[in-house]
């Protein structure tokens, strides 16, 4: 699964957090993460008592996810970044092992501006929501 959402995205182990995309089509991405603590060490630090997942990871996996899903949709084409969020709402913790499913609605997409409004999903209870921008940033 990994290797599909790689010839998708640049990022890599540890800094690539979608396990999988479901959907991908003009107007949705849905996709799939389970952070697991043997796999994701590197986040463990942050709450060690809790087996919290970081809330910024769980947007920039959100993010990852509508990127991976323009890209397999085919909706845009060039390297991207994340240049700008908005309406960011943590609103329930997710412990490592627990499913997240992202539903990802794309607002705008083209060559140069990707603009994705997303809420993350545990145990079918919105945990986090965000809008972001992502602007191409490679010079073709």
């Amino acid at each position: 699964m990994k290797t599909e959402i790689e010839k998708l995205i640049p990022h890599r182990f540890p800094f690539l957090f979608v396990d999988k995309i479901i959907t991908a089509n003009e107007k949705e991405v849905i996709g799939l993460k389970s952070f697991e603590k043997s796999n994701d060490r590197m986040l463990t630090g942050s709450f060690p008592n809790y087996d919290f997942i970081p809330g910024m990871i769980l947007i920039e996996s959100m993010a990852q996810c509508g990127g991976a899903g323009v890209k397999k949709a085919k909706l845009a084409e060039g390297f991207f970044g994340l240049v700008s969020m908005e309406n960011v709402q943590f609103l329930k913790g997710v412990t490592y092992s627990e499913e997240i499913k992202y539903i990802i609605k794309n607002i705008r997409v083209s060559n140069r501006l990707i603009k994705q409004t997303g809420i993350a999903y545990a145990q079918n209870e919105p945990i986090a929501e965000a809008t972001w921008v992502c602007a191409r940033i490679d010079k073709s």
